[in-house]
């Protein structure tokens, strides 16, 4: 771990990739080594080549191999310097530990409340992966996928690095299939069940990230499953096919239907008026997930009960 001199500055470290960090990403490596240590610091630290693998400049998304030697330079912590853990309430603990909807020795699955973040960052001083390890102390818990801070619902938790890389894989394949319930303004058209817009990330002078629709983005894939409309929204179930960042918001965005509550994509007059119908949130809920059996579980479908608010367009 990292090694304090008597001054409490953090020294110079050469690190080796051992059979656990063989194919995880350099950013993430580094994630949970510097746990006190904010993202955006890790990523410019990186950027300006401070970090160094086998001695050379490398990408955040490099994956370790074995024997790679890691150069990590000082990084000094304000909050470590002054030993301030997290302040995280009990109530936040009670909370999240009544979230929890399948647990084994291997993963975890709750069913995430909408306003908290799933890791501290910019401005967040702690995530659900915070709480998650306060609960379970013995476990080298990581998060499996993510959900924006205000969408609610299933959110898989590994206990172990073997567990995390099973669970990655069965994203990447499409095996593991994620189901959400949406809200979105006006009439959805019955013939729309698939939109394949491909998405282009970029991030804002402050900091904040922005997805837009660009021929020349990432693949993207979203299938309507179900819809049922009033006069004013609409209410879908959907299947991602992709997991790109803020896909479902930006897929309805372009479709002309953004989605109840969207401060960032979403239309701020139509949020107004749903607001005062009691939909006072972002009107995403990650409903359903159905996990292949591996050799850490059976075949698993984990539900997370659809918020009542969804259902105010009935």
């Amino acid at each position: 771990m990292i090694s304090y001199s008597e001054e409490n500055k953090p020294c110079v470290q050469t690190l080796q990739a051992g059979k656990e960090e063989l194919g995880q990403r350099l950013d993430n490596f580094l994630i949970k080594l510097l746990k006190q240590v904010p993202r955006t610091r890790i990523y410019r630290i990186i950027r300006k080549g401070e970090v160094r693998v086998n001695k050379k400049r490398i990408r955040p998304d490099y994956k370790l191999q074995l024997g790679d030697l890691i150069r990590v330079p000082p990084v000094y912590d304000h909050r470590r310097h002054k030993n301030q853990a997290p302040n995280i309430s009990d109530t936040w603990l009670k909370q999240l530990e009544s979230s929890i909807l399948f647990e084994n020795r291997h993963l975890i699955a709750i069913d995430k409340p909408a306003g908290v973040a799933v890791h501290s960052g910019s401005g967040v001083a702690f995530g659900v992966i915070d709480i998650m390890r306060l609960l379970r102390p013995d476990s080298e818990m990581e998060l499996v996928h993510r959900l924006d801070r205000d969408t609610s619902g299933c959110l898989l938790l590994a206990r172990h690095r073997q567990s995390l890389l099973s669970l990655q894989n069965s994203i990447k394949s499409n095996a593991l299939i994620k189901v959400y319930n949406a809200v979105v303004k006006g009439i959805w058209p019955e013939g729309c069940s698939e939109i394949k817009h491909r998405l282009k990330k970029t991030q804002m002078p402050n900091g904040e990230r922005r997805v837009y629709v660009d021929p020349g983005g990432q693949q993207a894939h979203t299938l309507v499953l179900e819809q049922s409309s009033n006069r004013q929204c609409s209410r879908l179930t959907i299947q991602l096919l992709s997991g790109r960042t803020h896909q479902i918001r930006v897929h309805c965005q372009a479709e002309g239907h953004e989605i109840v509550g969207d401060k960032k994509y979403g239309d701020r007059q139509f949020n107004q008026m749903m607001k005062k119908q009691g939909m006072k949130r972002l009107m995403l809920h990650a409903s359903r997930l159905e996990l292949p059996a591996s050799e850490f579980h059976d075949d698993l479908v984990i539900n997370a009960s659809v918020p009542d608010s969804f259902y105010l367009i009935d």
